[in-house]
């Protein structure tokens, strides 16, 4: 079957893999950019503050951008007071920041203190923290039209070197918000964190669409299974499922042609089976007579539980919710109906462990195991039939080795299990547990009817069923252990 094209690991791998260099790329690009556009932005703004130094103390002219102009003589006299607030053009609401200047070097000593007044629409710059590296006075100025750059905002800078008069300096173009670069470190970060998330979500839905493969794959025995599986992702997943298809089909095919041989060599053997009797009918030794008739018993009865067995393998039966409880229930009846010694024991009400109160704390006097809810129906998802073949075939052992039997339920969350315990039959349960191999019978059976297959077929509809068989040895006998998932 040619399966439509579909892009293997590999190819996913490396699409991914480029995509994810790519936004590494870009996201570096976009890091480093912005890092760098506003390193260049904030040592022009400093720039321009250590010329506008000179331009305030010796005269010079200001540097480009940056438009000083003197105040007038009412509004010296406003500045001269600190009422920075009231001067035309400023900013409202205006938030004022007063720093002083002064040369920290012995070649300057006598240079001129320069004051200060910053006035922004409702920031506070902390130009009291800005001593860093800087000594003289341009190189303090500098720090403080840094400052004003690394922020958005339009502040207007006030500035009067010694007895010179106050001077209004507009450097909007410098440290204004508009002249600020883009920042696009925020979604560089954004960028890389998308490219991580889109890239762990591929990886992770294609891993989940193996493991749900394998959960599919790992319920078929339990539960049931369609004839062909198919799940959508790569092409190995795609190769995977159609290789267990194909398996499957052949598997099927090979047990269907056993039943079938089988099922033939039943039907063939059957009509000279019949012969031999009605030939036998006309021995007149009875013990002969009697001796005839049971070697073709067996020989027909092992062809059946072959067949039974090889039935039980191919797991015909569909399975569906039953009432496991109820199942032991008429299945001891029948026995009982029968006058054969069998017993349904009481399931013990089931006890839960109690955390302590507030009153009652764990461990105290109150604390302890509490009843459970009161017993019910046991629900699991079975196949009936073959479920109740097996469990006939655990209490037919016990019968037969046994003298007697008793069975019993023991309900987990998330198991179940089917006791069977006869009344002693000379064997460990490291013993029997060797006689789940077809054909294979114990040194007790020699005087019991039997073929070797009724272990292996309980096995085998344990293993449907997603559980085990095993035995243990119990207070009067052995005991059979029939555990089955709860699914």
């Amino acid at each position: 079957m040619t399966l439509p094209w579909r892009p293997g690991l590999r190819g996913i791998g490396t699409i991914w893999v480029m995509v994810a260099f790519a936004a590494g790329v870009a996201a570096t690009a976009l890091w480093m950019g912005s890092r760098d556009a506003w390193a260049q932005h904030l040592g022009r703004a400093q720039i321009a503050g250590v010329t506008l130094y000179d331009s305030l103390t010796r005269g010079t002219t200001p540097p480009a951008d940056l438009v000083m102009t003197p105040l007038a003589r009412d509004d010296q006299a406003l500045a001269e007071a600190g009422d920075f607030a009231r001067l035309d053009g400023v900013p409202v609401p205006a938030q004022v920041t007063r720093a002083s200047i002064r040369d920290g070097t012995a070649e300057d000593f006598g240079s001129p203190v320069l004051r200060l007044a910053i006035v922004s629409d409702g920031l506070r710059y902390e130009v009291a923290r800005l001593e860093g590296g800087a000594r003289t006075a341009p190189e303090k100025l500098g720090q403080v039209t840094r400052l004003l750059a690394s922020y958005c905002s339009d502040p207007v800078l006030f500035a009067r070197a010694g007895e010179a008069p106050w001077m209004r300096i507009d450097g909007a173009a410098v440290w204004g918000c508009a002249a600020a670069p883009g920042d696009y470190r925020l979604g560089a970060l954004l960028l890389a964190l998308v490219a991580l998330a889109v890239l762990w979500t591929r990886v992770t839905e294609v891993a989940a669409r193996f493991s749900g493969f394998a959960r599919a794959l790992g319920r078929r025995r339990v539960a049931g299974g369609p004839e062909r599986y198919s799940a959508d992702g790569p092409a190995e997943l795609a190769e995977l499922v159609e290789a267990v298809n194909d398996h499957l089909a052949d598997e099927r095919a090979r047990l269907a042609r056993r039943a079938e041989i089988l099922s033939g060599v039943s039907h063939d053997l059957g009509t000279p089976a019949t012969r031999l009797r009605l030939r036998a009918r006309l021995i007149a030794d009875d013990t002969l007579r009697g001796k005839i008739e049971h070697d073709i018993d067996r020989m027909t009865g092992m062809i059946d539980s072959v067949l039974s067995y090889t039935r039980s393998e191919m797991s015909a039966e569909a399975p569906r919710e039953l009432s496991l409880s109820s199942l032991l229930e008429a299945l001891v009846d029948d026995y009982c109906d029968m006058g054969r010694p069998v017993r349904l024991r009481a399931a013990a009400p089931a006890r839960i462990a109690a955390q302590g109160t507030l009153f009652a704390p764990k461990g105290g006097a109150r604390a302890g195991a509490l009843p459970g809810p009161g017993a019910g129906p046991v629900l699991v998802t079975a196949r009936p039939v073959a479920l109740g073949r097996a469990i006939g075939n655990l209490i037919d052992n016990a019968l037969k080795y046994g003298r007697h039997a008793e069975v019993a339920l023991e309900v987990a969350a998330d198991r179940v299990a089917v006791l069977v315990e006869d009344a002693g039959q000379g064997m460990d349960a490291r013993a029997v547990e060797a006689l789940m191999r077809p054909f294979q019978r114990g040194e007790n059976a020699a005087t019991a009817e039997g073929f070797g297959l009724g272990l292996t077929i309980v096995q085998a509809v344990a293993e449907q069923h997603g559980g085990s068989l095993s035995f243990q040895d119990g207070v009067h006998g052995l005991v059979a252990r029939l555990e089955l998932a709860r699914r």
